[in-house]
């Protein structure tokens, strides 16, 4: 437990000068997120989250950018390394979605004492996690390396890569929970600010410690996961500054970080299911990395250079279904469950659209996207190009299968939104890259056909199971109300009312 660096009285007086201000925000806030024009608070939530999203890639893109300069395997490297990460990543991620569908929960709710207690706890669980999971990854790292069975001329650059990564998986992990519980209240434009800043400074840095500058030296492919650390360390650093203001929507003191036994079970069976799902979906890359580093440098170079380009179409997508699950969060929290499947329509909807359009323009541009990541070698550009233009047309049923299952997660639904996930990783998309790489002529495009059969299959499977309704049945606020007692007394006791 950490000690308090405030008295009661100090917290008090921080609670008052900020009520005032709290009080005439976040009221207009919340009637249009409750009452107002869905199309309208999808939009005002949505937009801010897109352009974090777009700049939250900038760390992958510029990553991308400057490695790329160092030719095929140090893209390799980069790419076999990133689902490892992420697989980590997300068996912690859990705590982020149920900390986020408890808070905006919450907060529909009007329970303003809650939604500080489950900000507290869901970041003394983060930092506790991500050391377990940071150090374990750190440790496993050249073992995970030895079974992909990675090319020697990638090795030491994924190695590199990947253990730096773990080291400062921790600042990964804090501001996360930071950004999913901001986002839960409805305040999505100060982490854009913060993720502007970050970014440009890793813009700086990445050529510094990769390249080398004066008697700084060149680290190589490790130096953009040190460049990365570095940025993400001052994020998580402001994130937790913000919330002991607490001028957003949120106020902690360092009380609040006292341990609550039953609050982090609740918190724990809650995101577990969740936790599944994410891992899920970061165990297919790498299973397909699996796959993919069987035919070679140039294969897994236009597969990761393929999954940046993915990545960074469907932000639209994935900043409004982040907008889709506040939106359903705050209504089931305040009783309004039709409107919650109004908003669920309405974001799948324009999901489609939105991903339709974006991969009819990835068609276009295959190429040329391609090349600004690998301007110098022609065999990645052009089975690069082929991997994008397989895949980009039912990138539409990405974007129905995002808005669908974040209304899952939303409502608390945890398991459907796993099912899913492992329906499409593993019914789908692994066997049937399998199959058809393996065991037909089309070798490498055979990775690329399951791609787009899994999009497609993930998407029909969501919304038939939205329209069967059994996710409306659920209210987290209404549920285990002797946690919820056991929460309150123990905000009683830290003064934080």
């Amino acid at each position: 437990m950490l000690s308090p660096l405030h008295d009661d009285e100090a917290s008090r007086d921080l609670c008052h000068h900020n009520r005032g201000r709290q009080n005439r925000v976040r009221p207009q806030r919340q009637k249009l997120f409750l009452e107002g024009p869905i199309g309208a608070a999808l939009v005002r939530l949505a937009i801010p989250i897109i352009f974090g999203n777009i700049l939250q890639t900038g760390y992958q893109l510029t990553d991308a950018f400057w490695v790329g300069r160092l030719g095929g395997a140090a893209v390799a490297a980069v790419s076999i390394s990133f689902p490892v990460t992420f697989l980590v990543i997300a068996l912690g991620a859990g705590l982020a979605i149920a900390g986020a569908t408890l808070s905006a929960q919450y907060m529909g709710a009007g329970r303003q004492d809650m939604v500080n207690h489950v900000a507290a706890q869901t970041m003394t669980m983060a930092a506790v996690t991500s050391i377990v999971l940071g150090a374990a990854g750190y440790m496993l790292a050249p073992y995970l390396l030895e079974l992909i069975g990675v090319a020697p001329d990638v090795y030491q650059g994924a190695l590199g890569f990947m253990r730096v990564s773990f080291v400062g998986i921790i600042f990964v992990f804090l501001y996360a929970m930071f950004q999913a519980l901001m986002r839960g209240v409805g305040e999505t434009r100060m982490p854009l600010l913060i993720v502007l800043g970050t970014v440009i400074l890793n813009f700086f840095l990445d050529p510094l410690f990769i390249f080398g500058w004066g008697s700084l030296p060149p680290y190589g492919v490790m130096g953009a996961a040190l460049a990365t650390l570095a940025t993400q360390a001052l994020a998580a650093a402001l994130g937790i500054v913000i919330f002991l203001r607490g001028r957003h929507g949120i106020q902690l003191s360092w009380r609040g970080f006292r341990p609550d036994p039953p609050y982090i079970k609740r918190a724990f069976l809650l995101g577990f299911p969740g936790s599944i799902e994410l891992a899920t979906r970061g165990l297919g890359p790498l299973l397909m990395s699996f796959l993919v580093a069987g035919f070679g440098t140039v294969t897994l170079a236009a597969y990761g250079v393929g999954s940046n380009i993915l990545l960074f179409v469907t932000i639209p997508a994935m900043g409004l279904s982040m907008a889709v699950s506040t939106l359903v969060s705050q209504n089931i929290g305040a009783g309004n469950v039709q409107r919650a499947a109004r908003v669920t329509a309405l974001g799948a909807a324009s999901g489609f659209v939105i991903l339709t359009l974006a991969g009819l323009l990835a068609y276009g541009f295959a190429p040329a996207f391609v090349a600004f990541f690998v301007p110098s070698d022609a065999a990645v550009i052009a089975e690069g190009a082929r991997f994008i233009r397989i895949m980009c047309l039912a990138w539409g049923g990405v974007g129905v299968q995002l808005c669908v299952v974040s209304a899952f997660r939303a409502s608390g639904n945890m398991l459907m939104a796993m099912v899913i996930a492992l329906i499409s990783q593993f019914m789908f998309q692994f066997p049937l890259a399998y199959i058809l790489s393996k065991h037909t002529s089309l070798a490498t495009a055979g990775l690329w056909w399951s791609f787009p059969a899994a999009n497609v299959a993930a998407a029909v499977v969501s919304v038939c199971w939205f329209a069967q309704g059994g996710w409306r049945k659920t209210r987290l606020t209404e549920e285990d109300r002797q946690v919820a007692h056991v929460a309150e007394e123990t905000i009683a006791e830290e003064g934080l009312r």
